[in-house]
């Protein structure tokens, strides 16, 4: 055995502990940084070859992994801004010099520009709902931009489309008198009515009456040709702005101008067993003069059944309203609060993940990039393919073990100590070896 090679192997044992005592020390100083994923050292032996009666002494090889698929512990915080993952998943932020990476740290917080940025200066990115509900792009950062939460001012969304759904009495008797849909009083006392609200493109109130009169009892089956099925009943649905009423009398008709009243009607036929015949799709447009809009109705919830007239009635759009507040779902959708107590979705925040995450390559700033060993990128909404789901105000913490980390330093202390021992001996042989010649 050579005593310099001796002596080699005790200096590639210092070194690997002295990595080993690097990662203790990074896992101490980020005990308490939000997201952060300890790291471990391994070793593995280094063997050199040896003959007979001779033998080499090789040393050991040191290599450091990460453990950024094991979850840390989620706590509470006061701040909406700042989110968790509960499961599998990466925020996908942006770094100032604009390049997409992956992280767990979650605690954002409002910049100057109203945008999410974390303790880094990474920027929280998503999809907007500028351009209607957002698809998930999965394999790529494309579409993403900075989530920004400042809206100011006053907000107000005309309604476009609506669903009516209810129930229809079966034994309501079939209309003698003069139908809703003729503007003409008086009209039918076998007769219906509710109203809606909607919304016009400056935020005002419209309130629509909706008259629902039978207007033919249900017909028995045909043979055909071509075959008919039977119905139980038919319904005429009249819709007039309210507006628009008359204003004297006992009755809200006849609405005027008269040309232009009637705003909206269909008809539903019903099956036999009281739900919306296949011919009667239930559809229905409500075209207001006055507003320059239409409501786009749907009605095929309704049904026709031995019970009261009820229904209810959820147009879209909303009233000039300010905002109160921004709140974060569990799906990573971003809602804007209003004053009225209404909510409109501004952003989705979407995760990523990698095939194998303890490999990708880690960077400052508690980030992390994929690499040829990690896997491709593969993004995803929350609670969806396997996806984790977002806490907000809540943060993962570190999962640096402190107990176990003391316990690592004062193995790493005692192994580099014994090392430093081998080195020293073989220093002393050597120093017996160069006094032979004195």
């Amino acid at each position: 055995m050579s005593i310099f090679g001796s002596m080699k192997t005790a200096v590639s044992g210092m070194n690997a502990q002295a990595n080993r005592l690097s990662t203790v020390a990074d896992n101490i100083a980020n005990a308490n940084t939000t997201g952060y994923k300890s790291v471990s050292t391994a070793f593995s032996s280094l063997v050199l070859p040896s003959t007979s009666g001779n033998y080499n002494s090789g040393g050991v090889q040191s290599a450091v992994r990460q453990s950024v698929s094991e979850q840390g512990d989620i706590s509470y915080t006061t701040s909406s801004y700042n989110l968790a993952i509960s499961g599998d998943g990466f925020f996908i932020v942006q770094s100032p010099d604009g390049v997409p990476v992956l992280t767990r740290a979650g605690d954002f917080t409002k910049d100057d520009q109203g945008n999410l940025v974390n303790a880094a200066g990474f920027k929280l990115m998503g999809y907007s709902y500028d351009s209607g509900a957002p698809s998930v792009v999965v394999n790529g950062f494309s579409g993403l931009v900075p989530i920004n939460v400042n809206q100011s001012g006053l907000t107000a969304i005309q309604s476009t489309t609506g669903t009516f759904t209810g129930n229809l009495n079966s034994n309501a008797n079939v209309a003698t008198g003069n139908l809703p849909s003729s503007n003409t009083a008086p009209i039918t006392a076998d007769t219906k009515q509710m109203s809606m609200v909607g919304y016009d493109k400056l935020g005002n109130t419209v309130q629509y009456d909706f008259y629902f009169t039978k207007t033919a009892a249900g017909t028995p089956a045909s043979a055909g040709p071509p075959p008919v099925a039977a119905t139980s009943g038919t319904w005429e649905v009249a819709v007039y702005r309210h507006d628009d009423a008359a204003t004297g009398g006992t009755s809200s008709f006849p609405y005027t101008p008269a040309a232009t009243a009637l705003v909206g009607s269909t008809t539903l036929t019903f099956d036999a067993n009281g739900k919306m015949a296949s011919s009667s799709t239930g559809a229905m447009t409500i075209t207001d003069p006055v507003t320059g809009g239409s409501i786009a109705m749907d009605l095929s919830g309704f049904t026709q059944l031995a019970s009261e007239f009820a229904g209810s009635g959820t147009p879209n759009g909303q009233a000039a309203s300010p905002v109160d507040s921004v709140s974060i779902d569990k799906d990573g959708t971003v809602y804007a609060k209003y004053k009225d107590g209404t909510s409109k979705p501004l952003y989705r925040v979407p995760l990523a993940t990698v095939a194998s995450p303890d490999n990708m390559t880690l960077m400052s700033g508690n980030v992390y990039s994929a690499n040829g060993q990690s896997g491709v990128t593969v993004t995803g909404f929350p609670q969806t393919n396997g996806f984790g789901s977002i806490q907000s105000g809540a943060l993962e913490s570190s999962n640096v073990d402190l107990a176990g980390e003391l316990t690592e330093m004062i193995e790493s202390q005692r192994s580099y100590t014994a090392n430093s021992k081998v080195f020293q001996t073989g220093a002393d042989i050597m120093d017996v070896l160069v006094n032979l010649k004195r």
